[in-house]
């Protein structure tokens, strides 16, 4: 059974640029997405659900710090206890302090290659460097470690 999981615009964007967004759906079921990221996204892949956070008190809270689309996604996974993918370092911060279970892009690519669904991830990381997604050098490091490469 797979996890279910709300994204945030910055996954859905980095894996589409890089030709591996299919990942998301062979990983996890449902995925959801708030308003705010499938508009910042402009795509409308047929298995990533829409759905809007109904705690708007908490969306503008959370929009003092951090963009409408993170602030909806944190949002929308704190009502559904469920994961939410995230890369953004203050987003996440505040995510922590909901208890939220967060997981990054790179993260996602370690899960594939343990899954069997990519055979390496040392290639992709370097063609999300290539497409303006920043990976700071220890996080390159640990993600090739995990991913036993």
């Amino acid at each position: 059974m797979k996890e279910a999981v709300v994204c945030d615009s910055s996954c859905l964007i980095a894996l589409e640029r890089i030709g591996h967004l299919d990942l998301l759906p062979a990983l996890f079921h449902p995925v959801q997405a708030p308003p705010a990221v499938h508009q910042e996204f402009g795509a409308s892949p047929e298995w990533l659900r829409v759905e809007a956070p109904t705690d708007r008190a908490l969306v503008t809270a959370l929009g003092m710090l951090m963009d409408a689309g993170e602030a909806e996604a944190v949002a929308l996974a704190s009502e559904r206890g469920w994961l939410i993918i995230l890369d953004d370092r203050q987003a996440r911060a505040v995510a922590r302090r909901l208890d939220l279970q967060i997981v990054g892009t790179v993260a996602i690519l370690v899960r594939a290659k343990k899954q069997g669904l990519i055979e390496a991830i040392g290639p992709l990381l370097d063609d999300l460097a290539e497409n303006e997604f920043r990976i700071g050098e220890a996080l390159r490091q640990e993600a090739l470690r995990l991913a036993g490469e």
